[in-house]
């Protein structure tokens, strides 16, 4: 009989982890500035309301505004302050060979909404941890008429912050409304209906009278 030590089976290797999406700072100026031409050539210009609420760049952040419409994403980081690079969850249809390439360039990631995505949950997190910056509609869809608890939940896992962007139109002007960031602690239903109570109220231009309660911001 042999007395050598048996042969250990070696263990498999640890998966390395996929970086965050990165973000092409010339990519998504040019993106930024494009979109606003609409804007611009239609007349209209961005108010900006509670920039000061925002975090310094650097530290995560979840940004969650409400959709009013296809150039919601392009006026919410227009209107952050320089170093914020947003990169939001886009629905995976917009990732077509050419304007897909540009979206990634500019470091937003797809995500299926057809049901529970946890890769761009997974992707979401990533960017967090890598101090960036998550955009994420609550309502999922262009006036929709539910919170969701997506927001709250990727929030309480990335130690994140979340900013909430109320975006309304008066008039000539699209108004982005900051409000003051919320703790990600304290259970994802109070939050979402804590963040649903805020964006309702953001949704609204100055001046104009607040919603009544349990409203949903369009």
């Amino acid at each position: 009989m042999s007395d050598a030590a048996p042969i250990q089976s070696a263990s498999p290797a640890p998966t390395a982890e996929p970086p965050a999406p990165p973000v092409n700072p010339r990519v998504y100026r040019f993106v930024v500035d494009v979109t606003y031409l609409p804007v611009l050539l239609s007349g209209m210009h961005i108010e900006v309301h509670g920039r000061e609420h925002v975090p310094p760049p650097g530290t995560p952040l979840v940004v969650a505004a409400n959709h009013v419409s296809g150039i919601d994403p392009f006026l919410v980081a227009r209107a952050l302050p320089p170093g914020r690079y947003l990169q939001f969850m886009a629905k995976k249809e917009l990732f077509l060979p050419v304007i897909g390439h540009i979206i990634r360039a500019g470091g937003s990631f797809a995500v299926d909404r057809s049901g529970n995505d946890l890769g761009a949950v997974r992707t979401s997190l990533r960017v967090l941890k890598a101090g960036g910056t998550v955009g994420i509609f609550p309502q999922g869809t262009r006036g929709g008429a539910e919170m969701q608890g997506g927001v709250a939940l990727i929030a309480a896992k990335g130690r994140a912050p979340i900013l909430p962007a109320g975006i309304s139109r008066a008039g000539k002007r699209w108004i982005i409304r900051f409000g003051p960031p919320i703790s990600p602690r304290g259970g994802i239903k109070a939050i979402t209906a804590e963040l649903g109570a805020v964006l309702a109220e953001l949704s609204v231009p100055p001046g104009q009278p607040l919603p009544p309660a349990g409203y949903t911001a369009p």
